[in-house]
């Protein structure tokens, strides 16, 4: 976007749609991958058998199948597919929104959207939808992990999960999870921004326009932007994960001083090449 331009509602549905159209097709793809993470992330790394092959996905895939069969490895994906249609209508709404505000004082001599301004708005953005969704992704969490809790009710769905939550937690346990989602906007607001430079290097480099980038160079840069972001932001994804899949609220002083004692540890570690991959 650059200044000049305006987006009206049917570029915020066409974006969502599309957003959650590619994102429904790559979350089944690698529903697999997600159940892995996240039971990576809640419980760590899986005991290796001796004399066992093969690396800490493969294991983590095996012991999945043998307990809960093929359906183990797509737990969540309901909840998923529920929330990437919300998830990216509130996203591209308040991100497009806020670009076209923050245009207006932050705009660069080629008329584009300054980094930090790009920051802002994709914080924004990423805060509204952490906001709105976080209840399907709670559900999500508890689907991936039940089969590992001892002595718990398996939840039966989506609708089951939103009831049981309710009634047994109140609102408290449908917004598990917020608080460390919240610290990790920085994740988007790296990815978001990071993306619009990509394409902007790339249309530079072709003397074109960020509108006509090939399909393929679209996916260098978001690639290359979500690499970048994973990297440099993951340990709120684990403390996130724990937090949705216990009943237990987290504390921000603690909870803050843990992430970044830990960040560069193993268990903060568990997880993320299969996030990466995601």
């Amino acid at each position: 976007m650059t200044a000049g331009e305006h987006r009206n509602g049917r570029d915020i549905i066409c974006d969502a749609v599309s957003g959650a159209s590619a994102g429904a097709i790559a979350a089944t793809f690698v529903c697999p991958l997600d159940v892995i993470k996240t039971r990576l992330q809640v419980h760590g790394l899986p005991k290796v058998p001796p004399g066992q092959k093969g690396g800490v996905i493969v294991t983590s895939l095996q012991n999945i199948i043998r307990k809960d069969g093929l359906r183990g490895i797509y737990r969540g994906l309901s909840p998923t597919l529920a929330a990437l249609l919300p998830n990216w209508a509130v996203y591209f709404a308040v991100y497009g929104h806020l670009k076209e505000l923050l245009l207006h004082s932050h705009a660069d001599s080629n008329g584009h959207l300054s980094f930090g301004a790009n920051m802002l708005a994709a914080s924004g953005a990423g805060a509204a939808t952490s906001i709105a969704t976080n209840p399907l992704w709670v559900v999500k969490t508890r689907l991936q992990t039940q089969g590992m809790r001892v002595g718990v009710v398996p939840y039966t769905g989506i609708l089951s999960a939103l009831r049981r939550i309710i009634q047994e937690e109140g609102f408290r346990g449908w917004y598990s999870g917020l608080l460390p989602s919240l610290a990790g906007i920085s994740h988007v607001a790296i990815q978001f921004p990071a993306y619009e430079k990509f394409k902007c290097y790339l249309a530079q480099r072709d003397n074109t326009t960020t509108n006509k980038l090939s399909p393929g160079k679209v996916a260098v840069a978001s690639s290359m932007s979500k690499v970048l972001a994973s990297l440099m932001t993951y340990p709120h994804e684990v403390k996130a994960s724990g937090t949705r899949a216990s009943k237990k609220q987290w504390d921000p002083l603690q909870g803050c001083g843990r992430l970044c004692e830990e960040s560069f540890s193993q268990r903060r570690r568990c997880g993320i090449l299969p996030w990466v991959c995601d």
